[in-house]
């Protein structure tokens, strides 16, 4: 009799083993054809078709903060971390009529400077930022804004979307393509990256994307981002990428 319950304990053993070893697989399944290993959204003709469709939704995008030369695109692209374009407008537009160059930043009193950029949050290290940014500019580069993604990344509190950013709008070079919040969910609704890490999905959208379509691509990108394609509530009716769109979360 023993020997039956322990044989009988071990089938069961076996067969609880083997249901979990078949929900492994099926889950493992399910993952496996929700994110195949190649992306069928950068095929090279889809690409060219949602580039077509944001020249035509979009054919005057370009950067919404407001800067009269590539300095203050820099001082303006710095304060716009975690802050919206219509709020770093509205503090630059007195914040640039009392610091007119890059000296006035580079050696200014950092109190003063903290309260005059606080409503863009973060005002602190932001502080920090323009201010070194600004004195390196001063020291380092007599007085310009450097031309080059790696002078540029030198400077504190600049990272690639700020260079993209300054090199693209202010100067023409298409260097890299600027990922920011819009960005990074538009490129994964439209399965162009399935990448979180916004170095990552540069490398990506630089790898599917030509390069002279670099600079206009990422204004149109944060333009539908802002209009259209929210990140709660996507109004994908109005949407003129919907025919090419097969994102999970679509509202239609």
């Amino acid at each position: 009799m023993a020997t039956k319950k322990k044989s009988g304990k071990k089938k069961s053993v076996k067969a609880a083993k083997g249901g979990k070893r078949a929900e492994r697989k099926v889950t493992r399944a399910k993952k496996t054809s929700a994110k195949p290993g190649s992306l069928a959204g950068t095929n090279p003709q889809r690409v060219a078709a949602i580039l077509t469709k944001l020249d035509e939704a979009y054919p005057h995008a370009t950067c919404e903060l407001k800067h009269e030369n590539a300095f203050h695109l820099l001082i303006s692209t710095i304060l716009s971390a975690q802050c919206t374009d219509v709020r770093v407008n509205q503090v630059t537009q007195e914040l640039y009529k009392k610091y007119t160059k890059p000296e006035a930043f580079a050696y200014a009193n950092p109190a003063d400077l903290e309260m005059e950029i606080r409503p863009t949050g973060f005002f602190r290290n932001k502080t920090k930022s323009v201010m070194g940014a600004s004195k390196a500019i001063v020291e380092q580069f007599g007085g310009q804004v450097p031309r080059t993604m790696e002078e540029l990344l030198t400077l504190p509190g600049v990272a690639r979307k700020t260079a993209n950013v300054v090199l693209g709008t202010a100067y023409g070079i298409a260097s890299g393509i600027v990922v920011d919040t819009h960005v990074l969910r538009l490129s994964e609704r439209l399965d162009l990256t399935r990448n979180d890490d916004p170095k990552k999905v540069e490398q990506d959208l630089m790898a599917v994307i030509p390069q002279n379509n670099w600079i206009q691509f990422s204004h149109q990108l944060i333009w539908h981002g802002r209009r259209v394609c929210a990140a709660r509530k996507p109004k994908c009716a109005e949407c003129n990428l919907e025919a090419l769109c097969y994102a999970p979360d679509k509202t239609v």
